[in-house]
This record gives structure tokens, C-alpha cells and sequence, in this order.
């Protein structure tokens, strides 16, 4: 006897409502049928997955090993369906992508719209992560690509150079900080930010290393999007830390200051992580051929 995909959904629903009999309701099966896969499993198996109790089931050690991967298999079989299911309604390709946001918003917009421009039938699934998060998520197989920190770990991963970018103090021109050619990191920790959206992967950045200073940051407001905090640093309701090239652009119709960060950290290098390679779709490859150019 074996088991399949369904045995294995009812065996989640009965660990998450710890009774054989609420599982098979949610299983839409009867109950004499559901005790009998379940005892079916642990036959094949050859280990008692629950421990029956009077007022239900409680997961023992190897059911709770199985749930771990029935809950893998059951995600992979869901992705699975709805990739096909995208591809029977004309979907030829999904790249999943995960990247930093300065990486995101300022050097990806051009090369997306023409990879997407060229490529009507594929989709890219794009998602802002910090470094570390992006070469374990890649390594897992939740996403196809990243786009991170050059100094970070990425363990057996296949890496291409991607670019860099340099961080820079953007205040308005009444700031005290506004006329400094250079200032270190600990002496704008006293002063209001403007910063980006929460969870964004720059403010999650800079709020770390303010952190490892013993400090946090002073967020007067938290925006979507380089152009909205630079309004407000013109306003001065605050100073910011923000990649160079945003600031320059910014810097053109704005009334703001940049002034160098003289910390070692403010200069980045960022690379390509993949799984590999070789391994990926055509166009995925293609894809990163382009962002590499």
C-alpha cells in the first residue's frame, strides 16, 4: 500500500485540528475512511504519526518530520496548478526575482521594461528582501534569482558582478549638516530622518547599522519612493540617507543637499546569486544576461 497528495492533505488537516474527525470533514471524507488512510500511512511508514488521546490526535516526533515536508509538497503541488493553469491562458514564463530596494528602483526599471516589452508571455515576480534573506530564499528554490550585497555569504551558490551604488546624506539647504562636504554616520543619528517605506530592505539596512551604534533612528514620516523623501528633505522636515544616483536625479528639480558619507559601509557592490545557471529557462537566463549588461 502507498500513499498519495490527498492522504497527504488530510494528514495536514488532521495535525492542524488535532482530531481525526475534523480533518476528515475538512477532507470532505467520512470518517471510517480517514482513520483508515491515516492508519495506511503510518503502516507504509512504519511509525505512528499521532498519538490518540481522548479528546483528539497530538503529532508525535515523526508526524511532526512529515508535516514539515507534506507542507513543501502540498505548497509545490498549489504552485504547481496555478503555473499550469497561467500557462493554459497564454503565460509562456515567470521569473521570480528578489532584490534589494536600491537595486530595485535604480538600475532594474529600464532593463525590466525592455526584457517585458520583448517578452509579452513571460511575468517577473519581484519582491524587496535584505541581503541574507535573498541568498536563503534563493538557495531554497523560493525564488529563481537575487540581486544582493556583494560581501554576503552565499554558500554554494553561482554568483555574477551585478554593479554598485553609493550612499549619500541628502538635508535641505537650511540643514546645520548642509554645507559639510563629508559627515560620519554617529553625527546625523541626533537628527530627524525622512525615510523610506517600513520593511523596505535600504531602511531595514540603515536601521541595522544605527543599531550596532547603540542608537535609533528618528523617522518623522516613512514614504514610497526617492522623490517623495527628497520633497520632504526639501521641506526640511528631515535629512536622508539614499543611493547617489537617486539623489543626483532629484537634486536637478529640487532644492537639496548631497553630502558624502564617511562610512565604509555607504560604499556598495552588488552581485547575482543563482542556484545554477545552466539549470534555469532560457529566457531566465536571457533575463540575466541583460541585467548583467
Amino acid at each position: 500500500m502507498s500513499f498519495d497528495l490527498s492522504d497527504l492533505q488530510l494528514f495536514l488537516h488532521v495535525a492542524e485540528t488535532g482530531s481525526i474527525t475534523a480533518g476528515a470533514h475538512k477532507a470532505y471524507l467520512a470518517l471510517p475512511s480517514a482513520s483508515a488512510r491515516i492508519r495506511g500511512m503510518e503502516e507504509v511508514l512504519g511509525v505512528a504519526l499521532f498519538s490518540r488521546e481522548r479528546r483528539g490526535v497530538r503529532l508525535t516526533e515523526a508526524g511532526r518530520a512529515l508535516m514539515d515536508h507534506a507542507r513543501s509538497i502540498v505548497r509545490q503541488w498549489e504552485a504547481m496548478r496555478g503555473e499550469l493553469g497561467e500557462y493554459a491562458r497564454g503565460l509562456k514564463g515567470r521569473i521570480r526575482l528578489l532584490c534589494t530596494t536600491a537595486t530595485l528602483t535604480e538600475f532594474l526599471p529600464d532593463t525590466l521594461s525592455v526584457f517585458l516589452t520583448k517578452h509579452p508571455n513571460i511575468n517577473i515576480d519581484i519582491a524587496e528582501r535584505l541581503s541574507g534573506e535573498i541568498v536563503l530564499d534563493v538557495a531554497e528554490g523560493k525564488a529563481d534569482l537575487g540581486v544582493m550585497a556583494k560581501n554576503t555569504d552565499v554558500g554554494a551558490l553561482q554568483t555574477f558582478p551585478f554593479g554598485s551604488m553609493k550612499l549619500v546624506l541628502v538635508t535641505s539647504s537650511a540643514h546645520p549638516l548642509a554645507n559639510r562636504r563629508e559627515v560620519r554616520f554617529s553625527e546625523m543619528l541626533d537628527y530627524a530622518f525622512v525615510g523610506v517605506a517600513e520593511g523596505s530592505s535600504i531602511q531595514r539596512y540603515l536601521d541595522g547599522h544605527a543599531q550596532r551604534a547603540g542608537k535609533r533612528l528618528n523617522y518623522r514620516v516613512l514614504l514610497r519612493g526617492f522623490a517623495a523623501v527628497c520633497q520632504m528633505v526639501e521641506g526640511n522636515v528631515g535629512i536622508a540617507l539614499i543611493p547617489e544616483t537617486a539623489a543626483l536625479r532629484h537634486n536637478k528639480a529640487m532644492d537639496i543637499r548631497l553630502v558624502g558619507l564617511a562610512e565604509p559601509w555607504a560604499n556598495r557592490e552588488f552581485t547575482i546569486c543563482v542556484r545554477s545557471y545552466d539549470d534555469l529557462p532560457g529566457y531566465a537566463r536571457e533575463f540575466i544576461d541583460m541585467i548583467r549588461a
